[in-house]
């Protein structure tokens, strides 16, 4: 199959993408507005991309009408501040339910019942759940269209959980089970190798679906269903 990307719609080519680029980190983003309303927002379209000094970058598509800027943008355009809290699988519920569109002037820490912890140089609160947290300050944006656009924060801050931080300045990332984007849906690092693998390993895997962990059949996918739009946003039953 050969596809076209010119003759693709924004919708079409977004289900490409996510099926494609896999599995995506989540940054689970905290920004304020303006008014100091807390927002939450998970953003699979996020890497690094500096290292001296560290830089992050989200790449922000529009809310779920295909038009409207999303919070997480403006508050961040505004304010130039926001964190990337660390998404893991003790927060899988309230990672998804925060990809939900709430009203602008509703505190989404209050609405999801999940706990803010202080930053030591931006306004905007952390998770206090998240194991991994990062502070950080608007360094640019870049258009991509209309109402797509790419951010580039500056790392000010790591906050690392005690026990994760090990000698040498490495991280226990055995010890994170990362959540992690699928298309539409979610997995987490269960496993980790080096190479080479030998071709018992190989040939055990080789062909294998992925293990479902909802109980949904093999060929499920949210994509299928009313409550998915091409914007990242969950949608209400």
């Amino acid at each position: 199959m050969i596809i076209d990307a010119q003759a693709l719609t924004e919708s079409a080519a977004y289900k490409l993408l996510i099926g494609s680029i896999l599995p995506r980190p989540i940054a689970w983003v905290s920004t304020l507005s303006r008014q100091g309303v807390a927002n939450l927002a998970p953003i699979s379209f996020f890497t690094a991309v500096g290292r001296r000094p560290p830089k992050i970058s989200l790449s922000l598509q529009p809310r779920s009408d295909g038009t409207s800027l999303k919070d997480t943008f403006t508050n961040i355009r505004d304010t130039g501040e926001f964190v990337v809290n660390m998404a893991t699988v003790p927060d899988a519920n309230a990672v998804h339910d925060s990809a939900h569109e709430y009203d602008p002037e509703e505190d989404e820490f209050t609405v999801l019942g999940i706990g803010k912890a202080a930053c030591e140089v931006v306004s905007v609160p952390r998770i206090a759940s998240a194991p991994i947290a990062y502070e950080c300050r608007l360094d640019r944006i870049i258009p991509v269209s209309g109402t797509e656009n790419v951010v580039w924060g500056e790392i000010l801050r790591f906050h690392i959980r005690d026990d994760l931080y090990l000698e040498r300045g490495r991280i226990d990332t055995g010890a994170l089970s990362p959540v992690g984007r699928l298309a539409a849906e979610y997995t987490y690092v269960e496993n980790t190798f080096t190479t080479p693998l030998s071709a018992e390993a190989l040939t055990a895997v080789q062909g294998t679906r992925m293990r479902r962990l909802d109980g949904k059949a093999a060929d499920f996918s949210p994509i299928d269903t009313p409550l998915w739009s091409p914007s990242g946003s969950t949608r209400s039953d």
